[in-house]
């Protein structure tokens, strides 16, 4: 054999298998076959379909079967994000004419892809009040709720149980977007101490599975075999698919999850007294606050009393705009960008007018600000917060 083609064709291999804390990292586009009956004797359903990389490998189906276990579900497909997770539910499950109801505080980028098939393709959209289920009316057209806890933003945690029953009772879908709670907090197969279960559960393993700031990926989880098939077609006909490497980041980080969780959320209890003592901020939101909307669901549904690392804080009506943007830019661990879930703190700042479509008369008027807690010390995150509050004072006093 010639030196060039031995580079392409090498004779020689060393041992394939050997056991390791980590799985092996499977990069394939082209998956060779060993013969033709191999070829010819697969389908495209089979739980492990070995024919092309964006169909799914070693790699892909690992971290699939622990998404879906984790879940508390059965069947797992993975996604380059969450939105295009997402995605991948709106665009299997609706047709022209159907109806679809998103809730009030729903993730922006679901509402903006929503939008974009009603104009495109006449879906028809409706809002719902997350904490209302009688504001839920479907009619006979309807396929799918999207549900959100917490919802994105304001954090409301919903009416689940209220909400799944009566999706149930008229026959349609129930989709959930549960990246707050990671499974940590409740499961999106069995809510509350009713055992309700929604159809398909979507999280953006983006934030607590990745944990580092450096992954965009999401899942769609399902336990029953038709509506992951059907999931499974659109996929595949969409060509969607991940990276190996990526795959091999986000397992690595899975087993420290739980604990991140743990301490981030902690972190966040901490913070709210503090924040609800400054007079600069009008109002803390977070379920897990007594005063809160939607406490009540929250303690129905989170059994365990868990919560994410996530806080938003409206400021007092006085401040401007501009002021508040003079204060998100005064803060110096907190930085300003999307995401969370990550060891670094962040920050971002809405203008909820601006969001939603129904009135929240449980929401005060002002700029709304999100911290995104990270693994620094409490302390110095307080002491961060309080300096970049004085800027505020002094703006105040020279005033």
């Amino acid at each position: 054999m010639k030196t060039q083609t031995a580079l392409i064709h090498d004779p020689r291999h060393a041992p394939q298998y050997i056991d390791s804390l980590q799985p092996p990292v499977y990069r394939a586009s082209t998956i060779v076959f060993k013969d033709t009956a191999q070829l010819l004797n697969r389908h495209w359903t089979d739980r492990y379909d070995y024919s092309y990389g964006t169909h799914g490998t070693p790699s892909t189906y690992t971290l699939g079967d622990q998404i879906a276990r984790m879940d508390g579900g059965e069947y797992c497909l993975l996604a380059p994000s969450g939105l295009s997770a997402i995605n991948l539910v709106n665009s299997t499950f609706l047709s022209t004419g159907d109806e679809v109801w998103l809730p009030d505080n729903v993730y922006g980028p679901n509402s903006d892809h929503v939008e974009f098939l009603q104009n495109n393709y006449g879906i028809i959209p409706k809002v719902y009040d997350p904490l209302d289920a009688s504001t839920f009316e479907p009619s006979a057209q309807c396929k799918l709720i999207w549900l959100e806890a917490a919802g994105s933003v304001t954090l409301e945690f919903p009416d689940l149980q209220g909400l799944i029953k009566k999706a149930k009772a008229h026959g349609i879908l129930t989709a959930i977007d549960h990246t707050w709670g990671a499974s940590l907090a409740f499961s999106p197969f069995a809510i509350g101490d009713e055992a309700l279960a929604v159809d398909i559960a979507v999280h953006a393993l983006t934030k607590y599975p990745s944990g580092g700031g450096d992954v965009l990926m999401g899942s769609v989880v399902t336990k029953d075999k038709a509506l992951h098939t059907k999931l499974l077609r659109t996929h595949a006909r969409q060509g969607i698919s991940v990276s190996a490497d990526d795959c091999a980041t986000v397992y690595r980080s899975l087993p420290s999850m739980a604990m991140r969780y743990a301490k981030q959320s902690e972190t966040c209890l901490e913070l709210l007294d503090f924040l609800k003592n400054k007079p600069q901020i009008a109002q803390v939101l977070h379920p897990a606050t007594a005063d809160n909307a939607s406490h009540q669901f929250w303690q129905q549904n989170c059994l365990t009393a868990k919560s994410a690392g996530l806080v938003s804080v409206i400021m007092d009506k006085r401040y401007s705009w501009a002021d508040v943007c003079r204060f998100v830019d005064a803060l110096k661990l907190f930085k300003i960008g999307f995401s969370w879930g990550g060891a670094t703190s962040l920050v971002m700042l809405y203008d909820i007018k601006k969001m939603r479509r129904l009135t929240h008369h449980h929401l005060a008027d002002g700029y709304l600000v999100r911290f995104c807690i990270g693994l620094e010390d409490v302390s110095d995150l307080m002491a961060d917060i309080e300096q970049a509050l004085n800027v505020l004072k002094l703006d105040e006093k020279t005033n």
